[in-house]
C-alpha cells in the first residue's frame, strides 16, 4: 500500500482510487466502505483544503453508488425494469458529474465518451438507459436499448465513431449457465 504522502500526491493528479483512499484516511479509515454520507458531509470543511473538491465529490459518488446498487438489484428482483433503468441513468449521471471518469483533463478536446453518452441519451429519449461503463476514461459506454431499436441505434453510434464501434450484446434469460 502506498504511504499517505504518495496518496495525497496521486490525489492531486486526479487518480480516482488514491483520491478516495486519501479521503478515507482523513476520516480515520482505510477505505470508504462503511462511511455514511452524513459523516462525510460533516467533514467537508476539513477535507476541501487538504484534498480538494474533486476528491470529496468522488467520495460522495462512491457512498451514494453503493445505495444505488442496492436499489438496482431490488428493482431487477421485483421485475421493475423502468425503475432499474432510472437507477442506471442516475448512476451514469453521478459518474459523469461527481466521479468524473468520463474524460481526462489531460486532453479536454478528446471527449468521445461524453459525445457517445449525449448521442445515446438523445437517441433513447428517456426509454432505456445509458452510462459510462467499466473503468471510464477508456472509451466504453453501456446502453440498454429496446430490441426493436437496436439496429438503428447501432447504426447511429457506428456513424459517429466508425463501423464496429457499437457492439451489441444480448443477455440470456437463464442467467449464468455452463455452455458445452
Amino acid at each position: 500500500m502506498r504511504d499517505y504522502t504518495t496518496q495525497m500526491d496521486a490525489a492531486k493528479r486526479g487518480i480516482i482510487t488514491p483520491e478516495m483512499k486519501a479521503v478515507a484516511k482523513e476520516l480515520g479509515r482505510e477505505a470508504l466502505r462503511g462511511v455514511s454520507e452524513a459523516e462525510l458531509v460533516e467533514k467537508i470543511p476539513a477535507l476541501r483544503p487538504k484534498l480538494g473538491d474533486r476528491a470529496v465529490l468522488r467520495a460522495l459518488h462512491f457512498i451514494r453508488e453503493n445505495e444505488r446498487v442496492k436499489r438496482a438489484k431490488q428493482d431487477l428482483i421485483d421485475g421493475r425494469l423502468e425503475d432499474f433503468f432510472k437507477v442506471v441513468n442516475e448512476s451514469g449521471s453521478s459518474s459523469f458529474k461527481y466521479l468524473q471518469n468520463v474524460y481526462t483533463t489531460l486532453n479536454v478536446s478528446e471527449q468521445g465518451l461524453s459525445l457517445a453518452l449525449s448521442l445515446a441519451e438523445g437517441y433513447l429519449g428517456g426509454e432505456g438507459a445509458s452510462r459510462v461503463h467499466g473503468g471510464g476514461f477508456a472509451g466504453t459506454i453501456q446502453a440498454f436499448v429496446k430490441t426493436e431499436l437496436v439496429e438503428e441505434y447501432r447504426q447511429a453510434i457506428d456513424s459517429a465513431f466508425g463501423k464496429g464501434a457499437c457492439h451489441v450484446l444480448r443477455i440470456r434469460p437463464d442467467g449464468a449457465i455452463k455452455v458445452f
